[in-house]
């Protein structure tokens, strides 16, 4: 008689530990983006105000009431407005602070590379009562101002850790060659450190971009009259119910904001 070969203990215990993780996957992923999916689908929901959550068939008008509501397109033009400085200053500040830290020793650099990186391991809610602690005590009055400057101050430190992960990545042998060939500092920065940079650069700025375009906690303690963003329009309309325009409008932002993360992993994947 020929006895049937059981396999051996451990590839059992593999292929076990491969199907939970597989399905640990599953359930993360399900539980982060099906969510997500629902607010999608019943942005298209032909319900009134009052059944968002009832489905009553297929319709787009609910964008077109986004697209129609005026306060809806000052946040709108608010929250570009604040984004797109935000993002011009805190790229600029972030790339230079991230040269300085990677390519030159100076005293404190340990200090203030902890200072740096602040912003981000410190809360938002406490960031952004500090801020508003500061501008109060300055006598400086809330508005799309203060919303930028507070902006600038935590998109600084996301810039600078995208570009200096790509300078710690990089050949200093190039700028090195450069400085040999009879090109002054200036020149070897704009023709061999920036192009090898900008990738970096892009992908920081689309990163600040869309943390500027989403924040809520910080702007909300920032806005002053006249400075409301679309996150802060999302909260004020969900606190009277929640309705199928306001699922369009988090729909539209959404997107937006993912369009954003793709081209900035694409740049990343393709340097």
């Amino acid at each position: 008689m020929t006895s049937l070969a059981l396999p051996p203990r451990n590839k059992i215990r593999k292929s076990f530990n491969e199907r939970a993780l597989t399905w640990l996957v599953i359930g993360m992923f399900l539980f982060l983006y099906l969510p997500i999916l629902l607010l999608i689908v019943y942005s298209f929901n032909d319900s009134g105000r009052g059944a968002a959550t009832v489905w009553g068939g297929f319709t787009t008008n609910w964008y077109a009431e986004v697209f129609n509501n005026r306060s809806i397109i000052n946040a709108a033009k608010v929250s570009l407005w604040v984004a797109g400085w935000s993002t011009l200053v805190s790229t600029i500040l972030g790339t230079l602070a991230a040269i300085a830290m990677e390519r030159f020793r100076f005293r404190g650099k340990m200090t203030f590379d902890a200072v740096l990186y602040l912003p981000i391991i410190i809360p938002d809610i406490v960031m952004a009562l500090s801020t508003l602690l500061f501008f109060v005590m300055v006598g400086i009055s809330l508005s799309r101002y203060t919303i930028l400057i507070a902006h600038i101050a935590f998109n600084i430190a996301f810039v600078a850790i995208v570009v200096r992960a790509r300078l710690a990545d990089m050949d200093s042998n190039l700028e090195e060659a450069a400085a040999d060939l009879g090109a002054n500092p200036w020149a070897s920065f704009r023709r061999v450190t920036f192009p090898l940079l900008a990738p970096g650069i892009v992908s920081g700025a689309l990163l600040a971009f869309t943390l500027s375009l989403d924040d809520f906690v910080i702007t909300f303690f920032m806005a002053g009259p006249a400075s409301t963003t679309l996150p802060v329009q999302v909260y004020s309309m969900i606190r009277v119910g929640i309705t199928p325009e306001i699922n369009a409008l988090s729909t539209l932002m959404f997107l937006g904001s993912t369009v954003l993360v793709i081209i900035s992993l694409l740049i990343q994947r393709r340097t």
